[in-house]
């Protein structure tokens, strides 16, 4: 799954990766290294701009809020549930489809965070103690150093209960698309602890590679087949995993010294 990640990029440098023809610069949202659900985050998507000369879809970095509420929604309320949508299913949940043909996005991030159990409280959970485990937060990125693209959707909702001009009337959000995670060694595995991103968690957020960003942004692009075959999992060994201090686990804490890599677990969460 993915239920936190990084986002530190500068829009500036957003637009060079992504060749984003328009931002707002009123959007600009400060770099975020605990990103949790609902907050707003970037998105790139493809769109016509809204009383503009010509109807072409623009390149665009926009702000969105986390977690999908469909356009049919009673109420926003179960957005904070949708940050996720399975690759496997997205083209025929009710909650997802339509957005899956029209509306996809790329979520940029630094890279996810997510965490796994230490053995010793696995083990007091199987001898029936009852001590809450204490998981131990994995920090994955690109073992390149390049932006971590990942697969989106986006929607409109509107808030019936507000009138036309209210500039909270109208509601965007997104949601990151999910896929099993790979079974093969991780770049630069370490010498203790996961060597492979499954070791750590049996789902990962769907990376797209550089080729296939244009096909996926195209909203000209509505065959429900040809965008399953965009959503095949990256090639193996691009990516990196290591061990992060828990302070990342409060989302109230956010700062770069999250990303800092540690040498190993920390005392009480061995992997």
């Amino acid at each position: 799954m993915c239920g936190r990640y990084a986002a530190s990029r500068r829009p500036e440098d957003l637009a060079g990766i992504f060749e984003i023809e328009k931002w707002d610069v009123e959007e600009t949202l400060a770099p975020d290294y605990n990103v949790a659900p609902t907050k707003e985050v970037y998105a790139v998507l493809d769109r016509p701009v809204k009383d503009a000369d010509s109807p072409r879809p623009v390149r665009q970095l926009r702000k969105l809020k986390w977690g999908l509420v469909p356009s049919w929604a009673k109420t926003p309320e179960g957005g904070a549930r949708m940050i996720n949508a399975r690759a496997e299913t997205v083209h025929e949940k009710p909650s997802y489809r339509r957005a899956f043909t029209s509306r996809r996005c790329i979520v940029p991030a630094d890279g996810y965070y997510e965490w796994v159990t230490g053995t010793a409280e696995r083990d007091l959970e199987v001898e029936g103690k009852k001590k809450r485990p204490r998981k131990q937060p994995y920090f994955v990125t690109p073992a390149d150093g390049s932006v971590f693209a990942m697969a989106g959707l986006y929607e409109f909702w509107r808030d019936r209960t507000l009138p036309d001009e209210h500039p909270l009337a109208w509601w965007v959000t997104c949601s990151v698309i999910t896929t099993e995670a790979e079974t093969t060694p991780l770049a630069a595995a370490p010498d203790e602890g996961p060597r492979a991103l499954a070791d750590i968690h049996p789902r990962m957020p769907l990376m797209l590679t550089p080729d296939l960003w244009d096909s996926w942004l195209d909203p000209a692009g509505t065959d429900p087949d040809a965008l399953r075959d965009l959503l095949a999992p990256p090639p193996t060994g691009l990516m990196r995993a290591f061990p992060v201090s828990t302070a990342v686990s409060n989302v109230r804490n956010n700062g770069p010294e999250l990303l800092k890599e540690l040498e190993g677990p920390e005392e009480g969460t061995l992997f």
